[in-house]
């Protein structure tokens, strides 16, 4: 049995669904027998590797104070799960270089190196600033969960899984998903969004029974 979870570098709410699934997870002393694979879905295809404004670029989109009314819960809601969301330094960055990256660790060294990397690639950008664009912060959040941080830069010097990324985009098209996180249950059950602990833990334990 399979969970793909689409998610994004740049999202919030996967910074907050993830830390509630690895919630639930814990408390159901972990899914035997499920694999769990973080696949590439991208909020801003548009972003730059230049990193830009994130306040500038959603208040553009959404109008004058809706950075404020979107990251003021979030802050509230983060804390409860220990993230300390730091939006006035988040960038505006293209994801497609992490997604290569997060798509070789899951080749190299599986699931739960793939995890950990997706962790600290969110932690890196909504905790410290950082610049998930840059190659060499890349490299080095490689190393941080074990993976060989030069063969890190030597991958994203080139175009290497991008194609992979390009598949998981269109697979979330391909099964309706237009919003992230999304949990997608061998390819048949979809669970919507950052959904809270207790209700990720009824629904998982539901899929480690059948596992």
């Amino acid at each position: 049995m399979r969970i793909d979870i689409w998610s994004d570098v740049v999202c919030p709410w996967c910074f907050l669904g993830k830390r509630r699934f690895d919630s639930a997870v814990e408390r159901l002393g972990g899914l035997d027998g499920v694999e769990v694979r973080w696949r590439a879905f991208q909020l801003d295809p548009t972003a730059t590797r230049e990193p830009g404004d994130l306040r500038r670029s959603i208040e553009a989109k959404y109008g004058p104070g809706a950075f404020d009314r979107m990251t003021h819960r979030l802050v509230a809601l983060g804390a409860d799960e220990g993230i300390d969301y730091r939006f006035d330094t988040a960038l505006r960055v293209s994801t497609l270089d992490a997604h290569r990256l997060v798509s070789w660790a899951h080749a190299e060294a599986g699931s739960a190196t793939q995890g950990a990397l997706v962790e600290e690639l969110f932690r890196a950008y909504f905790e410290q600033g950082g610049n998930v664009a840059d190659p060499a912060t890349l490299a080095r959040l490689a190393g941080s969960v074990g993976l060989d941080a030069e063969a890190a830069s030597e991958l994203l010097a080139g175009d290497a899984y991008a194609d992979e990324v390009a598949s998981d985009i269109a697979a979330a098209r391909e099964r309706d998903v237009s919003g992230v996180p999304a949990f997608v249950i061998d390819d048949q059950f979809v669970i919507p969004g950052a959904q809270d602990t207790e209700t990720f833990v009824n629904l998982l334990g539901k899929v480690r029974d059948r596992a």
